[in-house]
């Protein structure tokens, strides 16, 4: 699976950064699955279960709260409130 580079930031700081195959999670206009090579947009998040499907395929799910989602030609960011990992 091609990779991407992920950012998930908070006020608290980085809550994820590094290579992604996959970003999973829920915007205003409904769920989005964003992998590499994925068209340049801007959307709101909303609260709702997020995944990312790490380079090494190792699954991280949490909840994040509201936030921007931004996919750039060369990485993806996400602006959150908050984001809390499952353990």
């Amino acid at each position: 699976m091609k990779t991407f580079p992920l950012i998930i930031s908070s006020p608290d700081g980085d809550l994820f950064r590094g290579d992604a195959g996959m970003l999973i999670l829920r915007g205003t206009e409904g769920d989005l699955a964003i992998m590499a090579g994925h068209v340049p947009f801007v959307t709101a998040v909303v609260r709702s279960n997020c995944v990312v499907i790490t380079d090494t395929d190792e699954r991280k799910e949490g909840v994040i709260e509201s936030g921007l989602l931004t996919v750039d030609a060369d990485k993806t960011t996400v602006l959150t409130s908050a984001l809390t990992w499952n353990k």
